[in-house]
């Protein structure tokens, strides 16, 4: 025992970086290789999930199986239905699952998977089409696929190149690739993808303006050409109070916006003559809106990077809608340091 210990070589912190990076070194360069492989196989596949009237059934074994799993989500995720379907389980009942308007979408390096090959009669029986991510053309999954995307002969990572890593990473990257042009060319839109994620730190950035704001209803709303006393005393809104007051022309637009910090600064100057004056003279004409189409993630940036705490939010006509208040938000701005 105390001569197995002695020939042990120290594995140090640098030759464990050292390993690491060429890891990830070689998956890196093997993407690379991939994305210049790509061809109309590829646009073969797109056509093919766009024509699906029904859902992506993805399937895949082992390691390539769990890959198949998230590109599920991925696919569910950016407007595309698909569904898992294990393929050892395919073949004891579980192919009920899948219908006639589906799309199959086959993962397997070398292509003979026992368990995929299995189900291909199947397959082939329903006419469907059927999609495959695999090594080369040169295999029974590739030869019976509608679309085929081929990875190439790739190398996988570590020591001994044995465990699925490099051929994993590429099928990963291709299906991101697949479902997020499918996306595009569907026209997925940050609010149909916010309406997919209505939930966590994902979903409540790219809420919509209109879901967040304080209603027109619950904000101070005056007469541009209204004194400033006037417009201060004949306000009383329910709810949460805000230090903005919304300021409108005749025709209802928005003409200006005034402070507690406004009228503050008034004070402390001892103008108080201007009181009795005309907001719209001592009112911030022009101020930063946004849109009621707009995002939570937008209301962020503005707040912070105009350095501003109320943003009035308008409709298409340029007519106050609501306001979003700094403190509506103050979980999502950013940390000055």
């Amino acid at each position: 025992m105390a001569a197995l210990a002695e020939s042990i070589v120290p594995y140090s912190q640098f030759d464990q970086l050292r390993e690491a990076r060429e890891i990830i070194r070689l998956e890196a360069n093997a993407l690379l290789d991939v994305s210049q492989r790509l061809d109309t196989g590829f646009c073969d596949a797109v056509e093919s999930v766009l024509a699906c009237r029904g859902a992506v059934i993805v399937t895949g074994m082992g390691k390539a199986g769990l890959i198949g799993q998230k590109l599920v989500a991925t696919l569910s995720s950016t407007g595309t239905r698909a569904h898992f379907l294990h393929p050892a389980e395919a073949v004891h009942g579980d192919l009920g699952c899948i219908h006639t308007d589906d799309v199959v979408l086959a993962l397997s390096n070398s292509g003979e998977t026992e368990e995929i090959t299995r189900i291909l009669p199947f397959i082939a029986s329903q006419r469907l089409p059927l999609i495959a991510i695999t090594a080369t053309e040169h295999s029974t999954l590739a030869a019976q696929a509608t679309a085929l995307i081929t990875l190439g002969r790739l190398r996988e990572a570590g020591p001994h190149g044995l465990a699925p890593s490099t051929t994993t990473t590429a099928m990963l990257a291709v299906g991101d690739a697949l479902a997020l042009v499918v996306s595009r060319l569907k026209g997925l839109t940050p609010q149909r993808f916010a309406t997919l994620h209505p939930a966590g730190s994902l979903g409540r950035k790219l809420k919509c303006v209109v879901d967040t704001m304080r209603p027109i209803e619950q904000v101070r709303v005056a007469s541009s050409s209204a004194t400033v006393r006037e417009a201060f005393t004949s306000q009383s809104q329910p709810g949460r109070r805000s230090g903005a007051l919304l300021l409108v022309d005749e025709d209802g637009r928005l003409d200006g916006l005034f402070t507690d910090s406004d009228l503050a600064r008034l004070l402390e100057h001892r103008r108080d003559d201007a009181l009795d004056q005309p907001i719209r003279d001592v009112m911030t004409r022009t101020p930063m809106t946004i849109a009621c189409t707009g995002s939570l993630a937008d209301v962020v940036d503005l707040l912070s990077i105009r350095k501003i705490s109320e943003l009035p939010v308008v409709d298409a006509e340029g007519r106050p809608a609501g306001l979003i208040d700094i403190t509506d938000v103050i979980g999502w701005t950013p940390v000055a340091g």
